[in-house]
């Protein structure tokens, strides 16, 4: 039988996280006798206009900073120091786990109590808004940090919930170049046998970025993805396996051990 620290032994994991963002779930696959096939689907590029709006006059007529992705944490983490630091009385919030802990070690380093608003029923926008209700928000002045073209959700809810909303478009999100048909041979071989998605936007450059044959393949490989969102649009590229892991690195990985720990027996 396998111990925890082979369980994943003879088993490729392909990791699509932007090169940046994969070390740490590639390690925790290694951990447990895994091979991660790093092939990032996703390249992020900072928007220099954006983070160069951000001075300490628009910081201090914030009620509340939302982040809503590590990169929004990470990126104007640097000008915001360097205006200062989010002013004691703003609130701050994050949407999921990972970007309250990029905060934790970008931003909020040297204040270890200030609290960071999370989602208690799942790593997400809508659960954001949970623990933001209308009395908590209207009228307050709420800025936004986030990736050009995100999602609409947060700020239109925060909107009609009578807030003043602002956005900081920090970064944008590009798809590489590479050709996923490099990895056929490997493929072949048997050597990629999971695959790792964390968001809606990776799946479909994946997609975006193979061919009839790689389409099939996967079509073919299971794959691990953080929440629903993301499952669904793995299944409306008619990806077979899918396995919803929740939030964060540890979960996938976990995931990844449990599932082929249950292959192993069978």
């Amino acid at each position: 039988m396998n111990q925890p620290g082979d369980i994943l032994a003879g088993v490729g994991v392909l990791i699509t996280r932007p090169a940046h963002q994969s070390q740490i779930l590639a390690e925790l696959v290694r951990r447990q006798g895994g091979q991660p096939v790093l092939f990032p689907a996703l390249e992020i590029e900072a928007l220099e206009d954006g983070v160069s709006a951000i001075d300490a006059g628009a910081l201090a007529r914030l009620d509340l900073a939302v982040f809503v992705s590590p990169n929004a944490a990470r990126i104007p983490a640097a000008r915001i120091a360097a205006a200062g630091g989010l002013p004691p009385h703003v609130r701050v919030a994050a949407v999921g786990p990972a970007t309250a802990a990029e905060l934790r070690r970008e931003l909020l380093k040297s204040e270890p109590a200030r609290e960071i608003i999370t989602g208690q029923t799942g790593f997400d926008s809508e659960a954001l808004l949970q623990e933001l209700p209308r009395d908590a928000v209207t009228g307050r002045r709420i800025a936004i940090f986030r990736g050009a073209g995100g999602r609409q959700l947060l700020g239109e809810t925060l909107r009609s919930r009578g807030a003043l909303v602002e956005f900081f478009e920090c970064y944008r999100r590009r798809r590489p170049a590479g050709d996923l048909g490099e990895l056929l041979p490997r493929w072949a071989s048997g050597e990629i046998q999971a695959c790792t998605a964390t968001s809606a936007e990776i799946v479909g450059n994946l997609f975006g970025m193979a061919d009839v044959e790689t389409r099939r393949r996967l079509q073919d490989t299971p794959m691990f993805v953080p929440h629903a969102r993301v499952a669904g649009a793995a299944f409306a590229q008619r990806v077979r396996t899918i396995v919803s892991a929740g939030g964060g690195d540890e979960a996938l990985a976990g995931a990844l051990g449990t599932w082929f720990a249950r292959a192993g027996q069978k």
